[in-house]
């Protein structure tokens, strides 16, 4: 609308200008001419980026909740015009007894007319005056009204079937979410010289998949993996290095355990007085950037930093590292900035700053003059908000971290980084990883579990599953055994954790995450392939089913298939939901919901129907066969966005 008005005014600016030529005002032609180039320029942009945005609109799918929103908006703007901010609720109905949607605002609005205008209205009153102010719209049946005063809604078929006709045309496309934005996302963020343990899979995984989610809904997204790669720790390190490969320099040292090489210089730094005096040095000369300490930290990063991307190959995660070392030198002028603007403390020799509403200060720098956590997150804070220029920042890391992290977020408000209203900076806080114990996931020895072990044994559980189901024997070929494993291995990993409410612990068990029974990975790759199946065991290949999306209409008379159909559409505003409250597990029940109500379609409607004696194929029915090629296609989508990687043949 406002790319619209906009080329009304310029069009109406141009025609003033040729005016102005034709009444020959020759003094100022030239700059008349230069004018009315740059306008004619600028509404030629903007006319084709309103085709653009129109062509992209037209091939987005409809989130059908957002539309019947705005319907029921308007109507009850049109009935109710003296309300402010009148309550809208619109949910998909739970019974179909109820139509497909339902309109609960009567209620609401009841409530608002007693306590403003002491009017005593009863609810089916105003649902009544609601339906009655309903205007012209494409996709409602009819409106039925029920009990006390909801409005039960009935969707027009050939909506749905012209809907889902589009999705089988254009693809799974991202519900339309105006102004692309840019989004930063903070996520996994392992410490070097440290191995990856089962504590920062649930940050990998969360991270990676929040960040495909918004690059599908056409956003541009920054994956940053804030590694704790600096501070006192890497002193201990090098000193630990020149004793024990005192030709770092010039010979790679061969440190194949890094883990145990950690162990070994905090040892010593705990025990041994000249050590520890010596890695305090090593401190200084690194942060003072002499080039011999310089390399020896590189070197070590680079060790941990290889050992990272086998994990992060095996679960397909894509990040730009930028760890506490990026920021280091920014570090001075955020304590000036915060010096400058009178909050800064000294308390015993420290700079501290208390931030209105939290009780613990942060400590921006030490009595020694080194800087600490809360100055490198504030510095990471600053910058993805001032130089990145994020509309959205989102931080995956865990629930403890939360008071400090809306202790630096209200820092960042206070000094006038961002405003909440303009830019949005959240917390996607999550639980711990359990054991089946109910306790912190450990080994039997009570060590962290190392992640690498972790997927490793994951790889083998999924391939003693499918061998028990005699899948090598019969079914696959060795290379299509080993896509099935790494597919039923990383992708039931990553389901069991995205299918839990991240707010909450969960128990890691591989015996409930290899079942194919009930709300698991490998229950949905199963029914992913069957479904997929089912065109090619009739025949019928890709360009077929491509050109009778175009030409057949899918009749949805059977109340099954009715079903699948609203079901398969409701894909945007699952989606839609996510992008507002960050809340993965919400797409793992939508995708297990579509599994199951596929389920109930193929049993009762028939796809393909065979002679019951010679087994030969008499009948394809086109448009069931359609509307199985649209669940795969939501689903695929669906697994695409969690990091599942679905196979052809199980």
């Amino acid at each position: 609308a406002f790319q619209e008005n906009e080329i009304k005014l310029l069009t109406a600016e141009i025609d003033r200008l040729k005016n102005f030529g034709c009444l020959g005002i020759s003094p100022s032609l030239e700059g008349l001419r230069d004018e009315n180039a740059k306008l004619k320029y600028r509404l030629n942009f903007l006319q084709k980026s309103l085709q653009e945005e129109r062509s992209k609109t037209a091939k987005s799918m409809i989130n059908i909740n957002s539309r019947l929103q705005e319907i029921f908006g308007a109507a009850i703007r049109a009935a109710y015009p003296d309300l402010e901010n009148p309550p809208l609720v619109v949910t998909p109905s739970q019974q179909p007894k109820f139509g497909d949607y339902q309109c609960n605002s009567a209620m609401g609005i009841t409530q608002i007319l007693l306590k403003t205008k002491e009017q005593k209205v009863s609810p089916r009153e105003i649902a009544e005056k609601i339906t009655k102010n309903i205007p012209a719209n494409e996709c409602i049946e009819k409106v039925e009204i029920a009990g006390p005063g909801f409005i039960n809604v009935h969707l027009r078929k050939d909506f749905v079937s012209k809907q889902l006709s589009s999705l089988l045309i254009n693809g799974v496309q991202p519900p339309s979410v105006g102004k692309r934005k840019k989004v930063v996302v903070d996520f996994s963020s392992p410490n070097i010289a440290k191995e990856m343990h089962v504590g920062h899979l649930r940050s990998t995984i969360i991270g990676e998949s929040m960040c495909r989610l918004f690059e599908f809904a056409g956003y541009d997204v920054l994956r940053l993996n804030h590694l704790g790669d600096w501070g006192t720790q890497f002193g201990m390190l090098i000193a630990h290095l020149q004793d024990k490969f005192p030709d770092y320099l010039t010979v790679s040292p061969p440190i194949g355990d890094l883990q145990a090489f950690y162990k070994e210089s905090k040892r010593r730094f705990d025990t041994e007085e000249e050590f520890k005096k010596r890695a305090y040095q090593c401190v200084v000369l690194l942060q003072s950037k002499n080039p011999d300490f310089i390399k020896a930290w590189e070197l070590i990063c680079d060790v941990s930093r290889k050992e990272f991307q086998k994990i992060y190959n095996c679960l397909d995660i894509t990040l730009i590292e930028r760890g506490e070392s990026f920021y280091h030198e920014m570090m001075k002028d955020i304590v000036k900035e915060f010096e400058d603007k009178g909050f800064v403390q000294v308390d015993d020799g420290r700079k501290i700053v208390f931030v209105p509403g939290f009780p613990v200060p942060l400590t921006i720098m030490k009595s020694d003059g080194g800087y600490t956590y809360d100055t490198s997150d504030l510095a990471a804070l600053k910058h993805r908000l001032c130089e990145e220029k994020a509309d959205i920042l989102i931080y995956v890391v865990d629930s403890g971290q939360s008071v400090h992290l809306q202790t630096v977020f209200a820092a960042g408000q206070m000094i006038g980084w961002y405003d909440p209203k303009v830019t949005r900076v959240a917390h996607a806080a999550f639980g711990v990883v359990l054991g089946e114990d109910k306790k912190k996931f450990k080994t039997r020895s009570g060590d962290t579990v190392r992640l690498i072990d972790l997927l490793e044994e994951g790889l083998k559980r999924a391939m003693d599953k499918l061998k028990d189901k005699e899948r090598d024997k019969v079914v696959l070929t060795e290379e299509e055994l080993k896509a099935a494993q790494t597919s039923v291995a990383f992708g039931c990993i990553k389901y069991a954790d995205l299918s839990h409410n991240r707010l909450n612990d969960y128990v890691f068990s591989f015996d409930k995450m290899l079942d194919d029974r009930g709300n698991t990975a490998a229950y949905l790759l199963y029914a992913f392939t069957r479904i997929r199946a089912i065109a090619r065991l009739a025949n019928i290949d890709e360009q077929m089913l491509r050109k009778a999306a175009r030409e057949e209409v899918l009749i949805l008379d059977h109340e099954k298939e009715w079903k699948l159909g609203k079901c398969i559409l409701r894909f945007p505003e699952i989606l839609q939901k996510i992008l507002e409250d960050l809340l993965l597990h919400t797409l793992c029940d939508y995708l297990y919901e579509l599994a199951t109500t596929f389920t109930e379609f193929y049993d009762n409607c028939y796809c393909v129907e065979k002679d019951r004696q010679s087994g030969q194929i008499v009948k394809v029915n086109m448009w069931r066969l359609l509307l199985c090629e649209a669940t795969a296609t939501v689903m695929a989508k669906g697994f695409d966005i969690l990091g599942i990687k679905p196979v052809q043949r199980m």
